[in-house]
């Protein structure tokens, strides 16, 4: 059986050889007995743990991506710092739903749970998120924002379409209170909604953007543990994680042991860049000494192009990508992403992109693409009109400018029906939105 390079195919499954097709269960009998005869060349074999030995892909969200090159020491040593601040252990089964090949579920959904013993069950797809599991009795999940906010938002839809919204509203502010009291009683307040999701779930975190703080906090009080992590796939990828004893709301967590982390050139309210140096760093990227001396500073820090800040107690907040920040002529920064959450918000808004347009006095100008849900439109306000939505959302986001300062006002709205070009991640692509665009 040949297939251009590849040399051999092995079941996890089965429990004998077959037709050419090798069994994983039989293979580790054999390499048992090598090892009782002293064959050591396998547990001896030399590794250069500082070579080049995966090669993996940035997503391209702001610009050309870029190949990483990463080394068994960065993935080990991220691995270990995981593991010093997320508790998965044998009796968790973890449901994979991002790709192999993105850094975030290699590391994170893949090799840590390997190392820790927990299973891994992979996903059949996003309608199936729900019927996974619970099929699968899942106890953690690790996915992107975009999808939790989905989850989230059909969450308390369905409960809304049951005409149960007052209970669960009054059952959160009961709990709230008795916990303020050191008395958690979530699971049993709650145990309706837990049992929609399986049931089981202890855990959820969320990483490779900004999570919505009131998902966060949706979930949270609904007895569903969900932390933020943060990361890139030049640092292998995560930076930092929430956990149980270290939380705080809409922070992704403090920066792993192993690193060291800096805002460079903060403004008036502390947000900078994050640069962060340590061993879970990348090598380079591959073939292109021009962005390493470019993402690399002379102190060795690496240049993560995301803006955010540091509390007094060492939890990092992100504020968003420093190449889509919007700058205005009055010098003040406006940032996309905290835009976005509150036009997301909107009932029958899928998703949105908040941009600047540059106008003929050199100021910018803030302006939204907002995809539209047809189903939400044509359930909640009756319409298909496109001129109709059109306003309904235009009117809508008026009310979410009341909400801020004048300067961050949305000046101008376009809507469609057709989804944003995203990265396998459901990251927006926004350079070539833009493209298409202006």
């Amino acid at each position: 059986m040949e297939f251009g390079k590849l040399k051999n195919l092995i079941s996890m499954d089965l429990d004998t050889h077959e037709e050419g097709v090798y069994s994983i269960k039989e293979l580790i009998e054999k390499g048992k007995k090598l090892i009782e005869e002293g064959d050591r060349s396998f547990i001896d074999a030399e590794i250069d743990e500082n070579a080049m030995d995966m090669m993996l892909f940035t997503s391209g969200t702001t610009s050309n991506s870029k190949a990483v090159a990463l080394s068994h020491k960065i993935i080990c040593t991220n691995i270990m710092d995981i593991a010093s601040v997320l508790d998965i252990n044998k009796n968790d089964t973890m449901l994979s739903f991002l790709p192999m090949h993105h850094a975030f579920e290699c590391t994170v959904g893949f090799l840590y749970p390997l190392y820790r013993g927990a299973a891994v069950a992979f996903c059949e797809g996003i309608r199936h998120i729900a019927e996974n599991l619970r099929e699968y009795k899942i106890t953690v999940m690790i996915s992107v924002p975009v999808l939790f906010e989905s989850m989230y938002k059909k969450l308390m839809k369905g409960i809304e379409k049951q005409g149960k919204l007052d209970k669960v509203k009054k059952g959160r502010r009961i709990s709230n209170a008795l916990r303020k009291m050191h008395i958690d009683a979530r699971k049993k307040l709650f145990k309706e909604i837990h049992d929609i999701l399986g049931g089981k779930i202890r855990l959820f975190v969320s990483g490779a953007a900004a999570l919505d703080v009131e998902v966060e906090r949706g979930f949270n009080e609904l007895g569903f543990r969900i932390v933020q992590g943060y990361g890139l796939t030049e640092t292998a990828p995560v930076i930092s994680a929430g956990t149980d004893d270290h939380y705080r709301e809409g922070s992704i967590g403090q920066v792993f042991p192993s690193l060291e982390a800096r805002i460079a050139d903060p403004d008036e309210e502390g947000i900078g860049e994050i640069q962060v140096k340590g061993p879970s760093v990348m090598i380079g990227y591959y073939n292109n000494e021009e962005a390493n001396k470019q993402v690399f500073t002379e102190d060795g820090y690496f240049r993560t192009g995301d803006l955010g800040h540091i509390d007094k107690d060492g939890y990092l907040f992100i504020s968003g990508r420093k190449k889509s920040v919007i700058v205005l002529k009055n010098g003040k920064n406006v940032f996309p992403e905290e835009l976005e959450n509150l036009v997301n918000r909107i009932e029958g808004v899928a998703e949105s992109m908040v941009y600047g347009k540059p106008e003929p006095d050199g100021d910018v100008k803030i302006c939204v693409k907002v995809v539209y849900d047809e189903e939400a439109m044509k359930e909640m306000y009756k319409t298909e009109d496109e001129a109709e939505i059109y306003e309904i959302i235009s009117k809508k986001i008026k009310e979410v400018n009341k909400k801020m300062p004048l300067y961050k006002y949305i000046r101008e709205v376009m809507i469609t029906k057709e989804p944003l070009i995203k990265t396998t991640t459901a990251k927006i692509k926004r350079y070539e939105e833009l493209a298409k665009i202006l």
